[in-house]
């Protein structure tokens, strides 16, 4: 299994951005205890209805605040009080910037050594998303958001749980420059092609006839926002749906996985026939990716790629990718010699094939 040195992006050991750590409806079930980047986490909805996601360990006494379901406060519902979470062991209360601000059996002040990381949340698109970042800073993008999630047309996706892949992210991110797997692993040979790079997106447009849904052309735009989030929109005939396809990084070198499609209905109201398509849609959706993870899932790392100039701009890709492994810093001074057009030898350009599905994509 490799890890982060050996594809000697940056110093640090996970990437900076945001990340799915959840389904919405997850946390309908009550507190949750999660693990991503190398750390065991704490997740929790307020009683606002914010979700909070804090390093699991109260400082008192090392007890994971919420991993225990048989503790009375939980069993009884008394865990929860507005957006802060008492721990089970002794009811201490963590607020949702991470500090105790109120301990039952005491009437002081309650200790600072006592406070714990927390981490920006959000709540989109049926996800809950996370901001990491080894330095602790803010955000310095806005979390990934499609407008037709809340259009009445579009039938939202429910999430497949692809569970836990023993393989470093860079080999996921490559997918975005790799063209030539395109034919022998999807059945959808690239009659046009192209990435580009803007600060913190990646992007790929191509078009291709695709086995998988009976020979149609398919046109797609697909892009990452940061190092986790990929959406693509694909358009074949009269149909038009958005891909999602979220990373995150569990320990250094495993990663878990989520996908789920958001289809466009042909008129209002949407049916319950409209659902259904929408889940086959999903599901071909699923199929098709289903054929990278089996690969990636049995391939050894490609810590060095053997590229041939006709291959695509793996390089390029790859660099980019790093900046979230840089100093913020250095991350911004990356995009000088990142931002730009690239185009593979000998492949036709979206602008020579008529691409342009992409005018309208909040990216």
């Amino acid at each position: 299994m490799a890890k982060a040195v050996d594809y000697e992006l940056g110093p640090h050991t996970f990437p900076r951005g945001w990340f799915v750590i959840a389904e919405k409806s997850e946390l309908d079930k009550g507190p949750m205890a999660v693990r991503f980047f190398g750390r065991d986490l704490a997740l929790y909805r307020g009683e606002s209805g914010k979700p909070v996601l804090l390093d699991a360990y109260c400082k008192h006494m090392g007890t994971h605040l919420t991993a225990s379901d048989s503790a009375m406060i939980v069993r009884n519902g008394h865990q929860i009080e507005g957006d802060s979470i008492r721990c089970p062991y002794h009811g201490w209360r963590y607020n949702a910037a991470g500090d105790v601000d109120d301990i039952p059996y005491h009437d002081g002040p309650c200790p600072k050594s006592a406070s714990i990381r927390s981490y920006p949340v959000v709540d989109s698109m049926g996800c809950i998303m996370a901001w990491f970042d080894e330095e602790g800073g803010e955000p310095d993008y806005a979390a990934p958001a499609l407008p037709e999630w809340d259009h009445p047309q579009w039938v939202q996706w429910q999430l497949d749980h692809l569970g836990e892949l023993a393989i470093h992210p860079q080999e996921v991110l490559d997918n975005m420059s790799d063209i030539r797997h395109l034919g022998p692993t999807h059945g959808a040979p690239a009659e046009y092609f192209e990435n580009e790079a803007r600060e913190h997106i990646y992007i790929q447009r191509q078009g291709g006839i695709m086995q998988l849904y009976g020979g149609v052309m398919l046109y797609t735009t697909t892009w990452y926002t940061g190092p986790g989030l990929l959406l693509s929109k694909q358009v074949w005939g009269d149909s038009v749906q958005y891909e999602l396809i979220a990373n995150t990084p569990v320990d250094d070198g495993v990663i878990k996985a989520w996908h789920g499609c958001l289809v466009k209905a042909p008129a209002l109201p949407v049916s319950d026939e409209d659902r259904a398509n929408a889940a086959l849609q999903q599901a071909g959706a699923l199929e098709a990716f289903a054929t990278d993870f089996q690969i990636w899932r049995h391939k050894k790392p490609a810590l060095k790629i053997m590229q041939l100039k006709t291959d695509g701009p793996f390089r390029t890709g790859r660099k980019w990718y790093s900046q979230f492994y840089l100093p913020r810093a250095e991350a911004a001074a990356l995009h000088s010699e990142t931002n730009g057009i690239y185009h593979v030898q000998g492949m036709p350009t979206p602008s020579d094939k008529g691409h342009a599905i992409d005018d309208d994509l909040p990216i």
